[in-house]
């Protein structure tokens, strides 16, 4: 289909200061408008500009844009994290669940969005591509929408389609998207992924993040049967299994045989795989991570990862104490649906140790760490040194049997602690 395109530099004039901008996700990041909109910093000043995790570089968090541009992120990246942890960046605790609904609902009305989608075909849809999840949102209230245009951008089904006539200005661009390359395992991320597979039953139904131990757990995952995939975002591991036939999709309540996401990040051999393939449909983050939905599948077995756990059972998985380093993302969706799931196993997943080797285990979170998945809803826990669940434990059960999962160097002051806190404690005190 004919369709008139602008430059990048034309399209952006549009942004006003005081606009709120969304900008797309991850690898849909719309790099070609960002950069219109940053040389165009002097004459803004105040512009909001909401994302969840963006790829490659954020010039719009330099410090020498300051006055013309404040990121508001429903997820903080690597590529902007110092800017948040600087206090020059602002971060909202969020569910992946809600974040639709900032828009929708009118809690951050949107004036411009960014995004990065497909030619159009022959009836004049466009394909939101690797990232519907809040962007399906964003284009669907936002004043003005301006999309680059890129041959590259997979053409994904779903939610994702939107019709040429919806877009206010399309800027043509031929670009690779951002490519995320597979991990090195360690043989500590190994041997967490085997433990997961361990425990993950033939006709599983399975969400996973992105990193090394998610790699890990589907690199152990080649002798099982009948998985399925409903997973808020994957990458290229997940299409390993497809080729070998271990996921089918075949046991999956609803969308059966069907791989649901939000969003996803990898290399392009995955996104040549998503390219047209309707065994693949990406939704809204309101769609694929709502808890009532996710219960529906059987066996739904959710891995998530965390930065430490206590001993009572808190997950902190957004910050390093008082710094802001993530996001609470879609792990409680997940969490929450897979214990609510016939079945289901949730599992957070983590080295014993830190860079650094200290224990990731504790007796108390850091002062002013997160807690992202309470001590209520956790239950299976997976370190390099075997799998604890915590579900139906005593507050000195589970300290005990988290010590058993520890490094073995922490291993007796874990329990020292734990008997200090939990044991019996003599009169007067």
């Amino acid at each position: 289909m004919h369709y008139r395109t602008i430059s990048a530099d034309e399209a952006v004039s549009v942004i006003k200061s005081g606009n709120r901008v969304f900008l797309h996700t991850a690898a849909a990041t719309p790099h070609r408008l960002i950069d219109a909109m940053v040389r165009r910093a002097d004459e803004l000043r105040n512009v909001e500009i909401v994302s969840l995790h963006t790829e490659g570089a954020a010039d719009y968090v330099l410090p020498e844009y300051q006055k013309s541009f404040r990121l508001n992120a429903f997820f903080v990246g690597r590529n902007v994290r110092k800017s948040v942890q600087d206090g020059l960046s602002d971060a909202i605790p969020i569910f992946l669940s809600d974040v639709p609904s900032m828009f929708y609902n009118g809690i951050l009305p949107l004036d411009v969005a960014l995004v990065h989608v497909s030619p159009p075909d022959r009836h004049g849809y466009c394909s939101l591509g690797v990232s519907v999840d809040a962007a399906l949102a964003a284009v669907q209230t936002a004043r003005y929408v301006i999309a680059q245009v890129n041959p590259h951008m997979p053409r994904t089904h779903g939610q994702g389609m939107l019709h040429v006539s919806k877009i206010h200005a399309l800027v043509d661009v031929d670009d690779q998207l951002p490519e995320t390359p597979r991990h090195e395992l360690s043989e500590v991320e190994l041997q967490i992924g085997k433990h997961i597979a361990s425990i993950v039953e033939d006709g599983a139904t399975l969400q996973m993040g992105i990193g090394a131990i998610p790699d890990a757990t589907l690199a152990a995952l080649g002798g099982h049967k009948d998985l399925g995939v409903h997973s808020e975002m994957f990458s290229d591991g997940v299409v390993d299994l497809v080729e070998k036939g271990v996921i089918t999709g075949r046991h999956k309540k609803i969308y059966n045989q069907i791989i649901v996401a939000s969003f996803m990040v990898g290399t392009k051999r995955l996104y040549d795989f998503v390219n047209d393939n309707p065994l693949v449909e990406m939704l809204g983050s309101d769609v694929v991570n709502d808890t009532s939905e996710i219960r529906k599948n059987p066996r739904v077995t959710a891995i998530n990862s965390a930065l430490e756990i206590d001993m009572s059972g808190q997950v902190c998985a957004d910050s390093i104490g008082q710094k802001y380093f993530s996001g609470v993302g879609g792990q409680m969706d997940f969490i929450r649906g897979a214990a609510l799931s016939e079945g289901g196993k949730p599992i957070i997943a983590l080295p014993a140790t830190t860079k650094k080797g200290e224990s990731r285990i504790v007796a108390q979170l850091k002062h002013g760490a997160g807690v992202v998945t309470t001590r209520a809803h956790v239950q299976y826990v997976v370190t390099e040194y075997g799998i604890v669940n915590l579900h139906g434990k005593n507050l000195r059960q589970r300290a005990l049997s988290l010590a058993g999962i520890a490094h073995p160097d922490f291993r007796e002051d874990i329990c020292r602690q734990a008997y200090n806190l939990y044991g019996p404690k003599s009169q007067g005190e």
